[in-house]
């Protein structure tokens, strides 16, 4: 039977779609909810949630499908859906304003505003009966109604007090920090500090990958070769790498830890988790060569090319945790199920590798894992780990192909363009330097997508779904994806990517760049709209705006020399570096930029016919080892001369040497004298 449908019938997001069927007269977020609650003097009920959401799930289960419910909320308010994902801007800003108003925040997220769109009450989930001290969803929406009618004065006091909050807190500047190697080091001693010596990972549970954190620590460590911090990352990875966290049947990381031992994940699998951990991942393994490492990177990337790949070449969002209504249900075994796929025998063998009991350790049945069994000494646990692996390598496909038969949990096939980005960049990078061409192939293929799909009339749109780009890029799409052109055009040394990544430079800082206050802001000041324009500085499960923009221009600019970047940088970076000191978590990617900054980037040109062995030893060099300060450009040279590069000064002059290639090493645009000896590339570049 065709239910009948709202209007969010009309838009592409899954999540808005999961909704299309309610009884609640939702509008998507836009000026017509708000003309209509002016014009009939109501209050705007905002709710915003995304697809993956487990208790996005139940409260619409609860209380939007619930036909009284929606009753009293057709009745009193105007209904606004939002997903988080989509418009992240609004999510940031109305985020904020549940976190003052009841001290924590997450999803759902219930706000309540003025016609004018000024928050004055919120929440996250409201239960569809009063428990655990919250009040029922009901209860909320009647009392919320009767102050909008018996106290307006009082709504609006409130509504006017909080939104002058966060006009505040916006403006605040921090003060200037010392941007040095000292804040480098005493930021990666205060993050090791909470390092979980026992399981792993900083904190206690729940907890989360962090890869940001991670590759900060992993560049501190290469750097100054302090003995106290590479430890910490190793031991966390390996962790995570053998915990529930990780899919040991088709590969890449659920969301994070409900446990502190990795084991229990929040099932949902995000796009941009595994684009960052693949990349760190990969990062880890080129500085200590550990192959669980390696084999963790490409599982990761190879999962998302199987499953979370569009025909066009774009990658989807998330995938749910929940299926047939049960969280996880999709990924966990029973020991008779193991043994109907694979047999009484290799059934067996893989049981107790990974851990599988007739009790189970989830809710009666079993999450893979390859933890400790107990206090095992730690060689007997690497070595485990690995003959559980090799167990499982000959019947994986065989368990793939018994879970594909299950009911699927439901798929955002939304492509984000910051988060293509980050995947894009780790996929040019496990293609350069694990010389996988597949690699290579499918981060040319997104790249050329976002820019066929995304780029339209001189503007990058943030989201794409049934043939549909909508919605004006944010500071951290065109930021995210600049660095991940920087990094396509060193695996591919294809100038059309400096190019465009110049070209949405150019766009970023008109758009997102305040000279007068030297700040970035996360809205395009020709499409803000909102009481607050927003500015998030700190870096979560992805980098900020600000921060990926810092590192897109550090990078960038070392390639091009080009000024106005350096100048960017240097006025934004000093306000964010006491910030950076003091709460070192929260700024992983602003840490590495830092780092850039502080210490500089490697810049190496490389002049030679392709192709040919003198030319392949020296890039070779640069495909080796963990050289994370480092950029790479490549001047062609062909019967008749050298190529002309016009997107990368930096190879301007750079000649073959007695015919030989040859290699460049400069800092800052001053190079040292050519070589064109592998060796010599070698003893260069560890010397600077």
């Amino acid at each position: 039977m065709n239910r009948p449908t709202n209007r969010l019938a009309g838009e592409t997001s899954p999540y808005l779609l999961q909704h299309q069927h309610n009884p609640v007269d939702w509008y998507p977020w836009g000026d017509e909810a708000f003309e209509r609650a002016r014009a009939e003097d109501r209050p705007v009920l905002l709710s915003i949630g995304y697809s993956s959401c487990h208790w996005c799930h139940v409260m619409e289960r609860e209380s939007f499908e619930d036909e009284n419910t929606a009753a009293i909320m057709n009745d009193r308010f105007i209904n606004i859906k939002v997903d988080r994902e989509e418009r992240p801007d609004v999510d940031s800003l109305y985020m904020a304003a549940v976190q003052r108003m009841t001290g924590h925040g997450g999803w759902p997220m219930t706000v309540f505003l003025t016609p004018e769109g000024e928050p004055f009450y919120g929440g996250t989930y409201f239960p569809p009966e009063p428990r655990h001290g919250l009040p029922s969803f009901k209860q909320v929406l009647l009392a919320v109604s009767e102050a909008w009618n018996e106290r307006r004065d009082e709504v609006h006091r409130s509504a006017g007090d909080l939104t002058q909050m966060l006009r505040d807190a916006a403006a605040v500047q921090p003060p200037p920090g010392t941007l040095d190697a000292g804040l480098l080091d005493r930021a990666a001693s205060e993050v090791i500090q909470r390092h979980d010596a026992r399981h792993g990972g900083f904190g206690a549970a729940p907890k989360f990958p962090q890869p940001l954190i991670l590759e900060f620590l992993l560049r501190h460590a290469h750097r100054t070769g302090r003995d106290d911090v590479l430890p910490p990352v190793v031991h966390t990875l390996r962790w995570m790498a053998r915990g529930g966290i990780y899919d040991h049947v088709g590969g890449g990381f659920h969301r994070y830890s409900v446990d502190a031992r990795w084991l229990v994940p929040h099932f949902e699998k995000m796009l941009y988790d595994n684009a960052l951990l693949a990349r760190t991942f990969l990062s880890a393994h080129l500085a200590t060569g550990e192959e669980e490492f390696r084999f963790v990177a490409q599982d990761t990337l190879d999962y998302v090319l199987r499953d979370m790949t569009s025909p066009e070449g774009g990658f989807y969002s998330a995938s749910d945790a929940d299926s047939e209504g049960e969280e996880g249900k999709f990924y966990l075994w029973t020991p008779e199920e193991i043994d109907a796929v694979l047999g009484a025998t290799d059934g067996e063998r893989l049981r107790r590798a990974f851990g599988v009991t007739s009790h189970g350790n989830f809710e009666g049945k079993n999450i893979l894992n390859l933890l400790p069994r107990g206090d095992v000494p730690l060689a007997e646990w690497h070595a485990a780990a690995a003959e559980g692996r090799a167990t499982m390598m000959p019947v994986r496909q065989k368990m793939l192909e018994a879970r594909a038969r299950r009911v699927s949990p439901g798929l955002d096939d939304k492509v984000v363009t910051a988060w293509n980005a980050m995947m894009l960049r780790s996929l040019a990078e496990a293609g350069r330097f694990l010389q996988r061409k597949e690699y290579l192939d499918a981060a040319v293929r997104c790249a050329e997508f976002l820019q066929d799909r995304l780029w339209q009339d001189g503007r990058l749109l943030r989201t794409y779904r049934a043939g549909v780009a909508k919605i004006p890029a944010f500071l951290d799409d065109h930021a995210l994806l600049v660095d991940a052109l920087v990094a396509l055009y060193q695996a591919t040394f294809d100038p059309r990517w400096i190019a465009f990544a110049r070209t949405l430079a150019d766009a970023m800082l008109e758009l997102f760049w305040s000279k007068e206050e030297r700040t970035f802001y996360d809205t395009a000041a020709d499409t803000s709209t909102l009481l607050v324009r927003p500015r998030e500085l700190n870096d979560s499960a992805t980098p900020s705006g600000t921060s990926a923009a810092i590192t897109a221009l550090l990078r960038l600019g070392a390639l091009t020399g080009d000024g106005r970047f350096a100048q960017v940088v240097e006025a934004v970076l000093p306000p964010l570096g006491g910030v950076a000191e003091r709460f070192p978590q929260a700024f992983g990617e602003l840490l590495t930029a830092i780092d850039m900054h502080v210490n500089g980037i490697d810049e190496v040109a490389i002049v030679g016919r392709p192709g040919a062995n003198d030319t392949a030893a020296l890039l070779e060099v640069v495909r080796n080892g963990y050289r994370p300060a480092t950029v790479v450009a490549f001047r062609p040279v062909d019967e008749q001369g050298p190529a002309h590069v016009p997107e990368i000064p930096l190879l301007e002059g750079r000649e073959l040497v007695d015919g030989a290639a040859a290699a460049y090493v400069c800092r800052r645009f001053a190079c040292e004298r050519p070589v064109t000896q592998p060796a010599e590339l070698l003893e260069a570049l560890d010397r600077t």
